[in-house]
């Protein structure tokens, strides 16, 4: 009978199966020994751990440190999307250590890279109105709405460059717009009500700062501007009230309480 030294042979193979598993033949040593790609590996890992530092220091509001981080990043050029990435986070350390132009710069850098990165573009309006730069900052919001014409964000960058340029018609279409969308938001009714006003349109201004003040009753910024907006429609009185509430609600921000105060005591009734 063969049955016999075939299961003796099924365990020897068996057994040689078990150590060859146990002890396998080392494999050959990958041929990507050369200088290049062993840097690309290198500069991946630094990228990597560089990133990591950067956002903890961001975190915990070190902008120096991580602006010492992504520094280094950028100029190790990572591929996409690291690389914008990189620059927007430069960006953002820059613009909290007052550096607005290299902000800006950075920004610019990182839409080259990925020109439809809408959070650059974002923060490069709000950078550009910081550094005085309205038209870039009016081209740059263009290309934010066209991208995303449904973004609060979006309407709300190119409604305030447009109030800034002084085309109160596309500012009131997109606060407009975003109101739309939005009602409750406090802030664009303020702002709606300055493009109101500044088109003639006062009965609408009105409105508009009733709406922000019914939605946040102490904001000061639109307390004040009713007042002026009833000034503009003959209602001293009224317009009185206003400015002394402004003034109450104004504590925080001395400017416009003195400025409050002072339109208040012009008007005789």
């Amino acid at each position: 009978m063969r049955s016999r030294p075939l299961v003796a042979l099924l365990i020897q193979v068996a057994a040689a199966t078990a150590i060859a598993h146990a002890y396998p033949t080392p494999s050959p040593v990958p041929r990507t020994t050369s200088l290049p790609a062993l840097r690309a590996q290198a500069i991946g890992r630094e990228v990597e751990e560089r990133f990591s530092i950067g956002l903890a220091a961001e975190a915990r509001g070190d902008w120096t440190a991580a602006a010492l981080e992504f520094e280094r990043i950028v100029a190790l050029t990572p591929p996409e999307p690291k690389g914008s990435t990189a620059r927007y986070d430069l960006a953002i350390a820059y613009a909290n250590l007052q550096r607005n132009d290299d902000a800006a710069s950075q920004l610019r850098g990182a839409l080259a890279l990925d020109p439809g990165f809408l959070a650059a573009m974002a923060n490069l309006v709000a950078v550009d109105l910081a550094r005085g730069d309205t038209p870039e900052a009016r081209r740059v919001a263009d290309r934010y709405v066209s991208l995303a014409p449904d973004s609060a964000r979006a309407l709300y960058s190119r409604g305030i460059v447009a109030l800034r340029a002084g085309d109160a018609a596309t500012a009131r279409e997109d606060f407009g717009k975003l109101l739309h969308a939005n009602p409750s938001y406090a802030v664009a009714h303020y702002d709606l009500a300055l493009a109101e006003e500044r088109l003639g349109r006062y009965d609408a201004a009105e409105l508009e700062l009733r709406s922000a003040l019914a939605l946040a009753p102490s904001y000061a910024r639109a307390r004040f501007a009713l007042g002026v907006v009833l000034l503009r429609e003959g209602e001293h009185a009224e317009a009185r009230n206003e400015f002394a509430r402004a003034t109450i609600d104004a504590a925080g921000d001395p400017a416009l309480q003195s400025i409050a105060a002072a339109m208040r005591d012009s008007i005789r009734l």
